[in-house]
């Protein structure tokens, strides 16, 4: 099953692609400098019954020489099945596209990076037809920004830090750089950054601590991060209001009562929860759709 800290650690170079060109040189991994980064469909299916589907697929040009794919995977573990498919993924995308194409594979441990950047070498041992050389970024060659205001500078890179040492001891250095920096930006960019960051700890430890994190740098700096606190607070009430919205119209359906649509947009458009849970309360027991509005 593909986990939601699998999805954010290749979806943060969909969301922000200029990450790439930052994050790699910093990596000590040389990348030429893009004109343009274009996402491509990641589907790799040849044979309709054999669905193959790359994790997330650009095409780079550049100045020099025309361009070429980068093929992103995201590995938690090491997985020997993988091999074959980035064989078949760099064969397939050459064949398509005509373009060079580049496998990029990021970890959140040594163990599983140490195991991506092995070459894959396909042949018998008497000789070796094709070699696939991965380009790794993982906990070993991603710098670690614990400096509030370096975090401030690149978001998305912090972001991709924090989720490259996810499972290293110093991530709390990293995480409290990061909430600081989010907390001084502010906006609607930052709220963003902040919820893909929770999203993307995944169901660990260090996802309640970078809860732990932004709740305590709200309340050591008064007035500092109030924005991005309101506006995801403000998120999660909405959500709650939508649930329950369509819990009391699920209600109303299952006894057979009629729904006319203007008591269903009261409903739906509604979002103080007190009244939202009163009308949950009738919508057990009235004979009409119109009575949930009853004056008490």
């Amino acid at each position: 099953m593909v986990s939601s800290a699998h999805e954010a650690m290749h979806q943060i170079f969909r969301e922000d692609p200029g990450l790439l060109a930052r994050a790699l040189p910093r990596a000590g991994i040389p990348f030429p400098e893009p004109t343009a980064i274009q996402p491509l469909d990641t589907d790799l299916t040849e044979i309709r019954p054999l669905a193959r589907r790359v994790d997330t697929l650009f095409r780079v040009d550049t100045a020099d020489d025309g361009g070429f794919l980068l093929a992103i995977e995201s590995q938690g573990k090491p997985d020997p099945d993988k091999l074959s498919s980035w064989t078949y993924y760099l064969a397939h995308l050459y064949a398509k596209y005509q373009l060079p194409p580049v496998l990029l594979v990021v970890c959140r441990d040594k163990a599983t990076a140490s195991w991506a950047a092995e070459p894959v070498r396909v042949g018998p041992p008497v000789h070796t037809s094709m070699v696939v050389f991965p380009l790794v970024l993982g906990p070993g060659n991603v710098p670690a920004v614990t400096d509030p205001d370096e975090a401030a500078d690149d978001l998305a890179l912090a972001v991709f830090s924090a989720l490259a040492h996810a499972k290293d001891p110093g991530l709390p250095a990293i995480l409290d750089a990061l909430a600081a920096a989010v907390n001084d930006t502010g906006g609607e960019t930052a709220q963003g950054w902040a919820e893909f960051t929770e999203l993307g700890l995944g169901e660990t430890p260090a996802r309640q601590l970078w809860r732990n994190l932004m709740t305590a740098y709200t309340s050591r700096f008064p007035g500092r991060g109030t924005l991005i606190e309101e506006t995801l607070m403000e998120g999660l009430v909405a959500g709650r209001a939508e649930s329950r919205a369509e819990d009391i119209l699920r209600i109303l359906d299952r006894r057979g009562i009629e729904v006319p649509e203007a008591v269903r947009e009261r409903v739906t458009a509604c979002a103080d929860l007190d009244i939202l849970g009163t009308w949950f309360d009738r919508a057990l027991t009235v004979v009409s759709a119109e009575e949930l509005f009853a004056e008490a």
